[in-house]
């Protein structure tokens, strides 16, 4: 299955955007916790140009804490200053304002200096999908200003935000890229929720998914649906859906004659895999770049 989803408002969401950057103080960039590499949209780079950048990790309860260290590193390597929060506990969101001031603290001073009072920092929030945005954005206003939903294409238009007296902050709709030139990235963007459930073919993303998770945390997989035999080989589909037919009989997706409705027991994993039920959980290290 080649996974793309490109509906058009995200052409708009992109042209509303670069209308919008003269505005603009800083970007931050958010990022799933748990696909930091795969989260990234390419074109944002190009989107945002020279425009200092703050790169949020959200869903960080969700993420293995060892990994997302790790990716923090990997960002600040590359000069890019990074957090990640958990936006619906509040977990390091005031990270996020301090930070936006260090990066433009420069520019602020050369204000005073000039005999400016530096107005209230006004942000761009930019990211895919069902990233978080609108939960991060009610968290930092303190109130329910953004409409939230867990999942993709809930915010179809930009608005303010207002963020107490020192920020602002313009939220957009989530954007993709036309084409994944790795449809591993697809996948992964699929298996988190960034992708319209509807256009999918759910068994063959949980396939993936199981792949994916036998391979970096067979021990949550094992311990959260009561399996016990691994893949003998990752690279064989045939042990793969054996161990999606495992977990379909333990969950009782069995139709006549005691066959595993896969499509049933897909839906469950992916569900359970999104929701956190697996454990803290992360599908891309900076290890494998």
């Amino acid at each position: 299955m080649t996974i793309q989803w490109f509906p058009g408002h995200m052409t708009k969401a992109r042209r509303q955007i670069e209308q919008k950057l003269k505005l603009i103080d800083i970007a931050i960039e958010l990022l799933d916790a748990r696909i930091p590499l795969s989260s990234r949209n390419p074109m944002v780079d190009d989107i945002l140009r020279n425009k200092p950048r703050l790169v949020v990790m959200t869903k960080a309860d969700l993420a293995d804490p060892r990994e997302t260290d790790k990716w923090i590193a990997h960002f600040a390597a590359k000069g890019l200053a990074s957090v990640a929060v958990d936006a619906n506990t509040g977990t390091r969101i005031g990270d996020i304002a301090s930070k936006a001031k260090e990066l433009l603290h420069e520019k602020r001073e050369r204000q005073r200096a000039k005999g400016m009072n530096p107005r209230a920092i006004r942000a761009l929030i930019v990211g895919i999908p069902n990233v978080g945005k609108s939960t991060l954005i009610n968290r930092l206003a303190g109130r329910n200003v953004a409409i939230t939903g867990d999942r993709p294409g809930v915010t179809k238009g930009q608005q303010w935000i207002r963020v107490g007296s020192e920020m602002e902050l313009l939220d957009t709709p989530g954007i993709l890229w036309p084409k994944f030139e790795d449809q591993l990235v697809g996948y992964r963007l699929a298996m988190t929720g960034a992708i319209k459930e509807q256009i999918l073919n759910v068994e063959d993303v949980a396939f993936h998914a199981i792949r994916e998770l036998s391979g970096r945390y067979w021990d949550a997989l094992s311990k959260r649906f009561g399996i016990e035999q691994p893949p003998a080989d990752l690279d064989d589909p045939q042990e793969i859906v054996r161990v999606m037919e495992d977990i379909g009989r333990k969950r009782g997706c069995l139709v006549s004659g005691g066959r595993v409705d896969l499509e049933k027991a897909s839906g469950i994993i992916l569900r359970e895999l999104r929701a956190g039920k697996l454990g803290r959980i992360t599908l891309e290290s900076p290890d494998d770049l």
